[in-house]
């Protein structure tokens, strides 16, 4: 099938899809998938929970204040589970690969069961302004959560994805698309409640597929959000690659000392990540994620992609542990890499203003 949009002066463009800037992404033969599956079965992986998943009751009355505060609006991250994170930034809600359903697979009666509820029900939720869409895979690309964001009251989302993901909505009634190609920006214009905000779509080492003949057909990527009071960065699904340091050169100006310094917030993913040499090309692991941190220069991270769905060999509250080692290996602080519990809300300092010491 022809890439409708080929360019062929673009690297990671294919005539018949898309392709990673650094190493290529091969998928995995069968025999590869049931070498892992076997190995995994003989070591009695994954292991059972050593403690249960944080979780807490989501702050609705600070939520939904903030969400109506307009330019007042301070800074925050919800962590509803898994990929999805409410970030209110700059007047506006917005929302991160949103998956509420009880298992990320084509149909609701198989595959990864969720293991901890979402940290706000859809019906919880303020109103969505905008969502960020890395990929296509089942477990960020949730159609119920999508379609039931669309009919939200209030008015659809718009709905901001990498190439090809456009036809997928339409084909549900959903028209508030827009596509963006690596480095392509979208301007969410100021209204008299929210910021100016550049969103631009950045490379990520991975893949796409929603069926077995669509693989690497369309594009996936994370997201650079620059709001006045909050420069955010989302990185979806990714391997580690020498794509976070081309990420910091690029915003190199906009990240200037003198203008507030590096992303304020960093959503970056810790789990499914064994066994390494199935996994290494598509997810990073905590060490991994830690050096994307520094690649990065931002000023704080928050820990996404763990304890919602088992996915991968390593259990399920894993990812923290080796996150803290991590950390301690280069000598940084747990509180610059923050492990959230499932509905808790992380309030931000609002970004420093250009010249200034203080917010």
């Amino acid at each position: 099938m022809k890439n409708p949009y080929f360019n062929p002066a673009k690297k990671h463009h294919r005539p018949d899809g898309f392709q990673n800037n650094y190493m290529s992404f091969r998928g995995k033969r069968w025999h590869e998938i049931l070498r892992w599956r076997w190995q995994a079965w003989r070591a009695g992986h994954p292991r059972p929970l050593q403690s249960p998943i944080p979780v807490l009751a989501p702050d609705l009355a600070f939520i939904h204040a903030n969400a109506k505060a307009g330019l007042a609006m301070q800074p925050a991250m919800t962590w509803i589970g898994h990929i999805t994170v409410l970030a209110q930034i700059g007047g506006l809600n917005l929302l991160t690969d949103p998956v509420f359903s009880e298992r990320c697979f084509p149909v609701q009666w198989a595959g990864p069961a969720r293991q901890t509820p979402p940290g706000l029900r859809l019906d919880q939720l303020p109103h969505i302004d905008v969502v960020l869409l890395s990929h296509n895979h089942y477990d960020h690309m949730d159609e119920a959560s999508l379609i039931a964001l669309a009919k939200q009251p209030g008015g659809c989302p718009l709905f901001i994805t990498p190439l090809g993901h456009k036809h997928w909505f339409a084909r549900r009634g959903i028209q508030r698309v827009i596509e963006l190609d690596w480095w392509d920006t979208h301007v969410l214009e100021a209204t008299a409640q929210s910021a100016r905000i550049p969103v631009t779509l950045t490379p990520a080492q991975h893949w796409s597929a929603r069926t077995a003949t669509d693989a690497l057909r369309s594009l996936w990527g994370g997201y650079a959000v620059l709001s006045p009071d909050c420069h955010l960065f989302f990185a979806g699904d990714t391997a580690y690659s020498k794509d976070f340091i081309d990420i910091r050169q690029h915003f190199a100006r906009e990240h200037a000392p003198e203008l507030g310094g590096g992303f304020d917030i960093a959503l970056l993913p810790i789990g499914a990540y064994e066994p390494r040499w199935f996994m290494k090309d598509q997810h990073v692991n905590p060490e991994e994620s830690v050096q994307i941190f520094k690649d990065l220069g931002c000023k704080r991270a928050l820990a996404v992609h763990w304890g919602t769905f088992q996915l991968t060999d390593e259990a399920l509250d894993e990812p923290p542990r080796a996150l803290a080692r991590a950390l301690a290996a280069q000598g940084l602080s747990p509180t610059d890499f923050h492990v959230a519990a499932v509905g808790e809300t992380w309030r931000l300092p609002a970004r420093l203003k250009p010249n200034s010491s203080t917010p």
